[in-house]
C-alpha cells in the first residue's frame, strides 16, 4: 500500500491527524488498534463541549469521521518502521506493508507492568521492557518474554539473535497467525503459563509460575501490548527520552524530517484535548509537507 502519510495510533490524536490530514486531500492511513488506546476505557467529563462521555464512544466515532474525510484504517500492530530513501516502510503484524511520504506517531506511552514480586526490584539488572533497547546485554544467556501479542512476539524472535534460550511465556495468544508461525521457526520455546516472581539476587537469576514451575533465565522481558514510542522511535533513529517521550516543536515535527508525532507521546499533560489539538496541528501539516515535496 503506498500513501502519503502514515499515522501510526488509533487514540484520538492519531484519529485527529487523520481527519485533518485527509482534508487536504492526501492518501492517509492509520494503523494500531482503539482498544490500546488509554481512552478506551475512561470516562470523559471534562471535555469543552462535553459534559459527559465514554471514551469507547469518541473513538467510534472519531474512526467514522476519519473514514468519512477519506482515510483508511488498518486496525493492525505496527512491528517494523524503517526509512529507506526518502520514504518510510512500515510492516504490521500480518507482514502487510505500507510505503509513505511522512509519519505521524501517536501511538501514546504505555509501558504495562506485570505487578509480580521481583519486577521493580530488578528493573534494570535483568528485568526490561524494551527487547530492541537491552537485548544486546543478553547474549548468550538465557530469556523469558512475557506476553501475548505482537511485541511479545517481535520481542522474542529478535532475542534468538542474541540470547542462548529464549522462553516466550503467555497465557492466551492474541497475535496474528503470521507472527506465530515466524516463532515457532525460531528457537523460541513456548511455554504457557502465568508468571508469579521474578528472582534473583544482585540480578535476574530465575523467574516461577503460578503453576509452580522453573525457568532458569538471567533475563525477563515485559513486552505486553503493541510496540510502543520508544522502540518505533528508535528503528527511525530518533532518540526519546528514558520515559519514551518524544520531543516535537511548535509545527508538532520531530527531529527527523518528514516525521511528526502528537499526543501523550511528546509528553504531559496526558489529555484528551491536548492530544486532540495537537493531532490536528501534526495532520495539517504533514499534508502540507507531503503537498510541498510534490510540486518541488
Amino acid at each position: 500500500m503506498d500513501v502519503d502519510v502514515a499515522i501510526i495510533g488509533l487514540g484520538p490524536a492519531g484519529l485527529q491527524a487523520a481527519i485533518h490530514a485527509a482534508r487536504k486531500k492526501v492518501k492517509v492511513v492509520v494503523l494500531g488498534k482503539s482498544e490500546s488506546s488509554a481512552l478506551n476505557k475512561a470516562e470523559i467529563e471534562n471535555y469543552f463541549g462535553i459534559v459527559s462521555a465514554k471514551g469507547e464512544d469518541l473513538l467510534r466515532i472519531g474512526r467514522e469521521q476519519a473514514q468519512r474525510f477519506g482515510a483508511s484504517l488498518v486496525e493492525e500492530d505496527v512491528i517494523k518502521l524503517a526509512k529507506e530513501e526518502d520514504v518510510f516502510k512500515i510492516v504490521t503484524e500480518t507482514d502487510r506493508e505500507v510505503r509513505a511520504k511522512a509519519v505521524i506517531l501517536a501511538m501514546g506511552i504505555r509501558r504495562v507492568k506485570l505487578n509480580v514480586p521481583g519486577e521493580k526490584e530488578f528493573l534494570g539488572r535483568g528485568v526490561s521492557y524494551c527487547a530492541s533497547c537491552d537485548g544486546g546485554f543478553f547474549r548468550d544467556r538465557a530469556v523469558a518474554v512475557i506476553g501475548e501479542e505482537s511485541e511479545a512476539a517481535e520481542s522474542a524472535i529478535l532475542l534468538t539473535e542474541y540470547a542462548s534460550q529464549v522462553y516466550w511465556v503467555h497465557r492466551e495468544l492474541k497475535v496474528s497467525p503470521q507472527m506465530l508461525e515466524k516463532a515457532s521457526g525460531t528457537k523460541v520455546e513456548m511455554v504457557p503459563g502465568d508468571p508469579a516472581r521474578i528472582l534473583g539476587e544482585k540480578s535476574v537469576t530465575g523467574l516461577d509460575l503460578k503453576d509452580g514451575r522453573h525457568l532458569d533465565v538471567q533475563g525477563v522481558f515485559v513486552a505486553l501490548g503493541a510496540k510502543g514510542s520508544m522502540e518505533l522511535a528508535l528503528e527511525l533513529g530518533i532518540l526519546p527520552d528514558p520515559s519514551g517521550k518524544i520531543t516535537v516543536d511548535e509545527n508538532c515535527r520531530t527531529e527527523m524530517e518528514m516525521v511528526y508525532a502528537c499526543g501523550d507521546v511528546t509528553g504531559s499533560p496526558w489529555q484528551l484535548a491536548r492530544a486532540v489539538g495537537q493531532g490536528a496541528v501534526a495532520g495539517d501539516n504533514a499534508a502540507k509537507a507531503v503537498r510541498q515535496q510534490e510540486k518541488s
